[in-house]
């Protein structure tokens, strides 16, 4: 594990200085440093990944400093290319450190996928004729995969629902499989595929849709932390956050905003390892409406000290092993940076990272607001949008700071009075 993830003083170095000491504290990462040097994609491999390639698009990958994650010290790379992301969530992550950082937790890797029945005139009589081939079914599923179930994966349960839905009922058969250490799609649709003619014969309808559900309840991932309160601004602005974090609990319009700033966390390291974005996002927004209204998929409290104890569970469906993941130069140091050796590990560690960015929005909402700390690192972007160039970047977005108007305006009005 790296050796520390406390380094201080990251913002004041240049791009390759960071870079070399992540290497100083990770060295097996020294290899494929270069990949996020350069991207790591060219032309070559971009036309092999996806249809009629033109071209590539760089995100910057910046990393997170000071987590510890039950008991790792770990680096996390993050691809966005949101300002105050990356700092906000080290910021955070500095806090828990005398609190021993994030603990974390999750299921088994359990993707489901579904196999829709039609025209069963006998529904529920349908659903128990199936349950009586269970055993024939989840070796006919597992005869399809026969190098994950040496490993230690493979199908292990059929779940079946009878939907009485607006113009039709649906029999509905969810595949259960421990896909590994794979985001699992490719596995599960396949032995989805591969029941569908069974379960239309046992059930006497047809079959029609055989597909991956992205609403992945079996596999949660959990993470808490505890902050004390002379670490977050004192104990009016932990009574503060809870308050604010209870306006995400009970109304769904805030809720969207608040499950956002999770998803800054969460998103750029899932991009990073090269997963898939919108299939954790799928996932994490439908577990915030699964008690039937939109809410807050983290919870914020003050514990029996007065300090602040905040906790997340979410479906996390990432994997190590297929996809961008392993054709991403990019994508393969992502990982090696992080350390991690299963894909519940990268999905833990992902989620720790989404709480450390939630609970840095909340801070600053309930505190300074928003704006003060964003602005200031979006005035960046601003004064090179303007023109600015060089140590001209850093003087116009002080200057815009300063006057409190960060504005592309603004920004060519103070770069044409530095350069007079």
């Amino acid at each position: 594990m790296a050796t520390t993830s406390r380094l201080s003083g990251l913002r004041n170095e240049t791009p390759e200085d960071r870079l070399q000491k992540v290497i100083e504290q990770v060295p097996g990462f020294s290899d494929q440093a270069d990949a996020l040097r350069t991207g790591g994609l060219d032309i070559e491999r971009a036309d092999r990944m996806i249809e009629h390639a033109i071209g590539q698009i760089s995100i910057p990958i910046g990393v997170a400093t000071n987590f510890i994650v039950n008991g790792r010290e770990v680096l996390v790379p993050m691809a966005t290319e949101e300002p105050s992301v990356v700092a906000a969530a080290s910021n955070v992550a500095r806090m828990t450190r005398s609190t021993g950082g994030f603990f974390t937790s999750s299921t088994l890797p359990l993707m489901q996928a579904q196999i829709q029945l039609l025209d069963v005139a006998d529904p529920h009589a349908a659903k128990l004729r199936i349950f009586e081939q269970r055993e024939r079914l989840l070796e006919l599923a597992n005869s399809k995969d026969p190098r994950l179930v040496e490993i230690g994966g493979g199908a292990r349960d059929l779940i079946v629902r009878v939907i009485d839905g607006r113009r039709r009922t649906h029999v509905v058969v969810h595949l259960v499989v421990h896909v590994g250490d794979a985001m699992g799609a490719n596995a599960v649709n396949t032995m989805a595929e591969a029941l569908a003619p069974e379960l239309a014969e046992i059930s006497g309808g047809r079959s029609l849709l055989r597909i991956l559900t992205n609403k992945a309840d079996l596999r949660l991932s959990r993470a808490r932390c505890v902050i004390p309160a002379s670490e977050i601004g004192g104990e009016q602005v932990v009574a503060d956050m809870v308050a604010a974090a209870d306006f995400a609990l009970d109304d769904p319009y805030r809720a969207a905003t608040h499950n956002k700033g999770i998803m800054n966390g969460i998103t750029a390291v899932v991009m990073a390892t090269g997963n898939d974005t919108r299939a954790v996002e799928a996932g994490a927004h439908s577990h915030a409406a699964r008690d039937g209204e939109y809410a807050s998929l983290s919870h914020f409290d003050i514990d029996a000290d007065g300090n602040l104890a905040v906790s997340i569970e979410l479906p996390m469906p990432v994997g190590l092993v297929g996809g961008a993941t392993r054709t991403h130069p990019a994508a393969q140091a992502s990982v090696a940076l992080a350390e991690v050796q299963t894909a519940q590990e990268l999905g833990e560690l992902i989620t720790a990272v989404g709480l450390s960015q939630n609970i840095a929005a909340v801070r600053a909402l309930a505190a300074e607001g928003i704006q003060k700390g964003h602005m200031t690192l979006h005035a960046r972007n601003v004064a090179v949008s303007a023109g600015a160039d060089g140590d001209e970047v850093d003087r116009v977005s002080a200057a815009m700071v300063a006057e409190g108007a960060v504005r592309v305006d603004v920004a060519e009005r103070i770069l044409a009075e530095l350069r007079a």
